[in-house]
């Protein structure tokens, strides 16, 4: 059991030291600094809290132009954010990873289900929606 513990931390010294992990976490900074980009998140968070509150009122109180209004205003800023440079860096960084680890994991869930470890692998199903997908590239 302690063999497989140390492997798995072997796994994660191995993990750090790629360039996939290195990348991820400088696009992550990357974003964290980006002043715009966090703007523009503030931005959406606030107007989220605002459509709750005003779908959270009794239906005599609630304003049915504002909610339409406020939705609208929070998927401009949704576009912006995702249009921004940093958070475009950011989210191709994280798919990598995402790809990386959904592989490790399938091929220790698949070598603990009796599969040959040699070539057991993760098998990316394809939904149709490549927006949330980095398999296929």
């Amino acid at each position: 059991m302690e063999k497989i513990i140390e492997l798995a931390r072997e796994i994660g010294r191995q993990l750090q030291q790629s360039e996939t992990y290195i990348r991820y976490n400088m696009a992550k900074q990357a974003a964290d600094d980006d002043g715009e980009l966090q703007q523009l998140i503030s931005e959406f968070n606030m107007i989220r809290v605002n459509i709750s509150s005003e779908t959270s009122k009794s239906e005599e109180e609630r304003d049915p132009e504002q909610i339409r209004s406020l939705n609208e205003d929070m998927r401009k800023v949704y576009a912006k954010i995702m249009t921004n440079e940093s958070m475009i860096n950011y989210n191709d960084a994280k798919d990598e990873l995402d790809i990386i680890l959904q592989r490790v994991n399938a091929i220790i869930q698949k070598s603990s289900e009796g599969e040959d470890p040699d070539t057991a692998d993760y098998a990316a199903s394809c939904s149709g929606s490549c927006s949330t997908c980095g398999g296929c590239g």
